[in-house]
């Protein structure tokens, strides 16, 4: 069978590239660069620990080596802390990495990887597809066509691919403007990021009255300047005047010593394509939403987006066509995005809306900065991991349901389990394999050896339930999950969400919620041929 076709070299492709070579798929990324990315140090991202966790995982790099999971987060409003926060085990940190170390770490990976060939200076140029495939046209140096059994468009803002289907991208432009600077110098506190909104000191030049400041390895600090609607150029001379006026009220009255080493404008807009999908070819990543404001990064969904959408390439790949569990990609990642975007659009009137009665309403500096605070930690409507509990691969009501912490459809914590051939290892090390995981919570195993219960007990009668599944499907044991019961049964999905949770070994439940999940029966290939065009 023919590879998937990745359009564009940006995180999002790359890493959905490394996603399907894990799931045993060959890919072909067209890059319209020379195959190395431009070291930008004031292009940065942040990313919650789920897409950390799915980078390291694709990669084997532990980011935190070429990122900086920050100690703390505080928040002031003027002179005032509104709220600090220390990150522990419970309360992960977010990981802050420039843009260019990220997309290095998933090239190095890639370029050992014998399933996926990465074609540089190669520009999309046209699309035709047909029911058995797709063929993609490049210009440049080295123009060619090349013929896939899908094709994503991961190619950003202004995706050819998404031009090339007539797709439409509504939205609003310029939502927030940030002047931004990567610095490296002493700050007051150490590996914290901070949100200051209406510092005491007076700013030249237009502003907004809010700077953000987040750590870098080496002491290397990025600042993002709030700028207010409009297009007021920001000038270098203007720039360092804010640079120093900054330090110099972070650090009591007088300038540090920095050393200046990048400097841009970033600007936020809001947009969501109409369709995510037309038959063979999917858009994810920028190519398909554009969010990033009050703290909230795009990066983060796009990645989400790619990890939804490989284990569902390789099912069809590998099993044959599933149309209900590629339409599933759609339906759940563009729900979730959208949600995403209307609350930063209801959020966005009470933060910028100037002054007004609500300025001096007792409590609303509070809620301001709560609000703001769930943006850049990843929590809350505005920033934690989208659950899709209303997704088409849900299964239907299950007699032996039983509630634990994770709703259907969210994340699953992650936990320590025992793997088949005995070995301790994290649940989450175990996703993006294509596989199902069934997950036994039996309290006490740890202490034993495999060989002692692995045939004792419900688990003989489990493992033939998983062996008559309709999916591939690994059983693992834990020895406790949160809200679980002993002997519940947990059912997850190889990209890390809860399917169900059964209350002990029910064989036709487990059945009904695996073969739900992928979509269904797959499709013969005369199905296939007659559902074809209905995208």
């Amino acid at each position: 069978m023919d590879p998937v076709i990745i359009v564009g070299a940006g995180p999002v492709g790359l890493t959905l590239a490394l996603a399907l070579a894990r799931q045993e798929v060959p890919c072909v990324v067209l890059d319209e660069g020379p195959g190395k990315d431009e070291p930008r140090a004031a292009r940065t991202v942040v990313l919650r620990e789920d897409t950390a966790a799915l980078v390291e995982r694709l990669t084997g790099v532990p980011l935190s080596r070429a990122g900086a999971h920050w100690a703390g987060w505080r928040s002031m409003r003027r002179k005032q802390v509104m709220r600090e926060i220390v990150f522990d085990g419970a309360d992960p940190a977010p990981l802050h990495i420039a843009q260019h170390v990220l997309t290095g770490a998933l090239r190095a990976a890639l370029s050992g990887e014998r399933l996926v060939k990465v074609a540089v200076e190669s520009r999309l140029d046209g699309i035709e597809q047909e029911s058995s495939g797709v063929t993609a046209h490049t210009r440049g140096p080295k123009g060619t066509w090349w013929r896939g059994s899908y094709l994503v468009g991961c190619d950003g803002p202004r995706s050819t691919v998404r031009k090339l289907l007539d797709i439409r991208f509504p939205g609003r432009t310029a939502v927030e403007r940030h002047a931004v600077a990567a610095l490296r110098t002493e700050l007051p506190w150490h590996d914290e990021a901070l949100l200051h909104r209406m510092p005491p000191w007076r700013m030249s030049g237009p502003s907004a009255g809010e700077v953000t400041a987040r750590p870098l390895p080496d002491g290397v600090w990025r600042l993002d300047w709030l700028l207010p609607p409009g297009k007021d150029l920001v000038t270098p001379e203007l720039l360092l005047t804010r640079i120093r006026e900054t330090l110099a009220g972070w650090a009591g009255g007088t300038t540090p010593p920095y050393e200046l080493l990048d400097t841009g404008v970033h600007t936020v807009h809001h947009r969501l394509a109409r369709r995510w999908r037309a038959d063979r070819v999917f858009l994810a990543g920028d190519a398909a939403h554009l969010l990033g404001v009050l703290g909230t990064h795009g990066l983060d969904e796009g990645l989400r987006d790619a990890d939804n959408l490989a284990w569902k390439l390789a099912v069809a790949w590998h099993h044959g066509p599933h149309d209900a569990l590629l339409d599933s990609y759609q339906t759940e990642r563009r729900a979730v995005v959208a949600a995403r975007l209307r609350a930063a659009d209801q959020a966005l009137p009470l933060l910028r809306g100037g002054g007004g009665l609500r300025s001096y309403v007792p409590g609303s500096s509070r809620g301001h900065d709560a609000l703001l605070t769930d943006g850049h930690l990843g929590h809350g409507q505005l920033g934690a991991p989208g659950t899709y509990a209303d997704s088409p691969l849900a299964p239907p009501r299950l007699e032996g349901e039983t509630p634990v912490d994770t709703p259907p459809g969210a994340p699953v914590t992650d936990v320590r389990v025992t793997a088949e051939d005995g070995t301790f290892v994290r649940l989450r090390d175990r996703l993006g394999r294509g596989a199902l995981l069934v997950v036994l919570i039996a309290p006490g195993t740890g202490v034993w050896e495999r060989k002692h219960w692995v045939s004792a007990g419900i688990m003989p009668r489990l493992a033939a339930a998983v062996s008559a599944l309709p999916h591939p499907a690994e059983l693992l044991v834990a020895e406790r999950y949160p809200g679980a019961a002993a002997h519940t049964v947990l059912l997850v999905r190889p990209d890390g969400h809860l399917v169900a949770a059964l209350s002990g070994v029910r064989p036709d439940d487990l059945f009904a919620a695996a073969e739900a999940a992928v979509g269904g029966p797959a499709k013969t290939q005369a199905e296939a041929g007659a559902s074809a065009g209905s995208h």
